[in-house]
């Protein structure tokens, strides 16, 4: 199995989850590169008799059960000796036959518990202490500090073993969790990762879990969210004025309302889901209505059956082997999934779509509530579309009245949002749309050292945060768009936590260049230094970063940066540019034909617009009665309202409007998608080529000759939809052809939100890779606007942190 986000310095061993029974229970070692040159001393008889050793460990080792896990494993190898935390690095002394440090040693890294990120930094011969036995001693503080936050856990298969477990003390128990999963991001308020510096401090720990909590033979050992039914947190069901506190009881009742046709909010470890019967149409639809959701696709979360768990899901959809591993990774993010025509599931799930977000449980109380249900429930985020899902419960109450029936509380407190990771495989690689609940807090290495710790600010859409210092970066989770108060509301709250969880203190800001971001209007009122930078430049720099980390001599890297549109240097609008070079020194190679855009931001959510302003740009009369209004013609002949740019994301937008898919989008990208849904329909390979014109050193791109065949009603919507693909693809070609003929590049990489499209991705993969090109697809960070925030750093940092505006 793949776990999805082991985004981690060249230097890390990758970690696999194995798979048995539906559960992660092992692991084994991709390789093994910890020590010099990559090689493991502990292989092929290349081993040193030792009478002991003195280890210290770097990497992810904090509140993930890292020592109790040194404990049991030096036991098993019969030694003595110690281990303790020593401010963020774990320290280990073992002594023993050589025979067994040598066990010890060869199986530590691929042993290790399922959300470590160990590193070993040293390993030293040493002398022999006189140890009785093995102890876990006190931590003890220094002035080389090294903190990670680990992300919240699914729910190991030990634990589920008891929860479903008649006979044990927590049978049925919704918090079950121990050194192996559980929540921990969204429950630490601060760092040492201790029980009084988390949310778990209200829960005083009854006598059996405190003697759990101090052996440290247990694998509850100073696992900090440890509780059970008699003294942690507790479930309760309301409905109206009705409210049930037995904890068997509102679980009954929540199935009992779902079973119903009622909608449920849920609270889980991140924030609240809403949950309704998947496979009734009339409360999917009644569901659409009160969120004024008519479109966007809802996730739909199924139990977790049969030998690899996928037994359900496999009655729906159609996973590939890499889908089905996304699906049971240690992260159990949300995945994309072809859906069977066989399937019960209505298309209401996800109009216009053949693939469906299908997820598992990962918490407690989902697995009982999937259990007890025995069939699929959507399980979308309860939320105001755009915005941070909600976490608290009187907020909840109140925002969604119209939306839920019911709720299924809990008085755990989240200290901080986290909502559901998204994945989708392209060209064989898991590719993630969206980063939150295990995988984030994101942890990765810069190829340039920061003079001083910076916090990024991201885009305006889909807006993440980067706080990095030295050579580390660490990425928050998904928080959305930047539009609402609610929004603005969570990333303040990130922006003052995550400096606050990781001990460091950002003294410089970066922001996107467009002055009228929220984000940029914000940093310009903190009253700190602050730096701008170009959005397609950080596109690049966070594409570029992704590349270097597992390609060797790139060289110069040749970017494709499609989106929607982002202030460029010359002061246009951009979203279809090819940029040549490395962070810092990036050169515009190739682009389109720029066209004007009637209303302006409105073209993002009425793609009719955009394909007025193709077909007005081009001297032809557009088809849309959308477009017929004269006022509306005259602003946009009079350059009113109308900026100019070269937008490939609009560009789709136009073609599924000519198209008739999609005139206005009630979710952004809604027109793209369909339209590739459609295109993959369709087995034509016809492709119109575009013209290319040159100015100076610039190809520029003429779209205009996709327009007679995209209104061309002798040729079926499926065709159409084809030959658009087909045709951008072959423009990625020849603008790549381009800049190897101008430069010798032959390294080429994605960047932008048009680049989540699976069709235009892998054709584009696929026809660059014949032609000799060394392809790399972004796998560690979204390639829509999740990316920016990580990517304003990388560039910065590249340009050696000079405190210049770097826009």
């Amino acid at each position: 199995g793949q776990n999805l986000s082991r985004c981690l310095p060249p230097v890390w061993p990758r970690l696999h989850a194995t798979k048995s029974g539906g559960a992660v229970h092992g692991f084994r070692r991709g390789r093994l590169p910890y020590l010099v040159g990559g090689r493991n001393p502990f292989r092929q008889g290349r081993i040193v008799s030792r009478a002991a050793h003195r280890l210290i460990i770097r990497g992810r080792v904090q509140g993930v059960g890292f020592r109790p896990f040194i404990y049991r494993h030096a036991i098993a190898h019969n030694l003595c000796g110690w281990v303790r935390n020593v401010s963020g690095k774990v320290e280990v002394h073992v002594q023993g036959e050589g025979k067994d440090i040598d066990g010890f040693m060869a199986t530590l890294v691929e042993n290790a518990p399922t959300a470590s990120r160990p590193r070993i930094e040293s390993d030293q011969t040493t002398v022999g202490d006189d140890h009785a036995g093995f102890q876990i001693r006190p931590s003890r503080a220094s002035e080389d500090v090294e903190i990670h936050v680990p992300g919240d856990l699914f729910t190991c298969a030990a634990c589920l073993e008891e929860l479903h477990d008649a006979a044990n003390r927590r049978f049925g128990y919704a918090f079950i969790n121990c050194t192996e999963c559980g929540p921990r991001y969204t429950i630490i308020e601060s760092l040492p990762y201790d029980r009084d510096k988390t949310c778990m401090r209200d829960f005083p720990l009854c006598a059996e879990c405190e003697e759990e909590y101090r052996d440290p033979a247990n694998r509850r050992y100073h696992a900090e969210p440890v509780a059970c039914a008699r003294c942690g947190p507790q479930i309760c069901y309301e409905q109206g004025s009705a409210r049930i506190e037995d904890q068997r009881a509102a679980l009954d009742a929540v199935i009992d309302a779902l079973k119903s046709g009622l909608i449920v909010a849920v609270k889980g470890i991140g924030g609240y889901h809403l949950l309704c019967d998947a496979a009734d149409e009339d409360v999917v639809k009644r569901l659409r209505r009160r969120k004024v959701r008519p479109h966007k696709p809802l996730a739909v979360m199924f139990p977790e059956d049969g030998p690899d768990g996928l037994q359900k899901v496999r009655c729906h959809a159609a996973p590939t082997d890499a889908q089905a591993r996304l699906l049971v990774s240690v992260e159990r993010p949300v995945v994309l999934v072809d859906s069977l025509t066989s399937s019960s599931l209505p298309e209401v799930i996800a109009p216009g779509l053949d693939r469906v977000g299908i997820m598992l449980p990962y918490s407690p109380l989902h697995h009982l509530l999937l259990k007890k249900y025995g069939a699929p429930l959507v399980a979308t985020s309860a939320n105001i579309s755009g915005e941070p899902v909600l976490t608290d419960e009187h907020e909840t109450r109140r925002r969604l009245a119209d939306i839920a029936d019911a709720f299924l509380h809990h008085d755990r407190f989240i200290v901080r949002p986290a909502d559901d990771s998204v994945y989708r495989v392209a060209a064989q690689m898991p590719m993630p749309l969206r980063l939150g609940r295990g995988v984030t807090p994101l942890e990765l290495e810069l190829a340039h050292h920061l003079e001083q710790p910076v916090l990024a600010l991201g885009a305006h859409m889909k807006n993440t945060l980067t706080l990095a210092w030295g050579r580390r970066a660490v990425v928050s989770p998904h928080i959305g768009e930047m539009d609402s108060r609610r929004s603005l509301e969570v990333f303040e709250q990130l922006v003052a936590h995550l400096p606050r969880l990781y001990q460091v203190e950002a003294r410089h800001l970066l922001c996107d260049a467009h002055p009228g971001y929220s984000t940029t209007q914000w940093a310009r009122r903190q009253g700190l230094a602050v730096s701008t930078v170009y959005h397609h430049h950080a596109h690049a720099a966070c594409a570029w970063a992704d590349a270097v980390k597992t390609m060797d001599d790139i060289g110069q890297l040749l970017v494709f940066t499609w989106d929607g549109v982002g202030l460029g240097p010359d002061g246009s609008l951009w979203g279809g540019e090819a940029l040549l070079g490395e962070p810092g020194q990036w050169q515009r190679v190739a682009s389109f034909r720029r066209f004007r855009l009637p209303g302006g931001d409105k073209a993002g959510r009425e793609p009719w617009r955009s394909a007025a302003g193709l077909c007005w740009q081009a001297g032809m009369e557009c088809p849309l009665p959308e477009a017929t209004d004269p006022l509306l013609r005259s602003f946009w002949n009079n350059r009113r309202n109308a900026p100019a740019t070269s937008a490939v994301g609009r560009i789709f937008d136009a073609a599924a409007a000519l198209l008739g898919v999609c005139l206005d989008a009630s979710f952004e990208g809604q027109g793209p998608m369909w339209l590739e849904n459609l295109a993959e329909h369709c087995a034509s390979d016809t492709v119109i080529e575009l013209e290319n014109r040159t100015h100076g050193e610039l190809l520029i791109s003429d779209w205009s000759k996709i327009l007679p065949m995209l209104m061309n009603a002798e040729l079926d919507q499926a065709q159409r939809a084809r030959r658009f693909h087909l045709s951008m693809a072959h423009v990625l070609l020849e603008q790549s052809r381009w800049a190897r003929r101008q430069s010798g590049c032959e390294v080429v990489t994605f960047s932008g939100g048009v680049f989540q499209n699976h069709l235009l991705l892998e054709t584009a993969v696929d026809w660059l890779r014949r032609d000799g090109f060394r392809v790399h697809v972004p796998a560690t960070l979204p390639v829509n606007d999740a990316g920016i925030s990580f990517g304003q750093v990388v560039e910065f940092a590249a340009r050696n942190g000079a405190f210049e505006n770097a826009g």
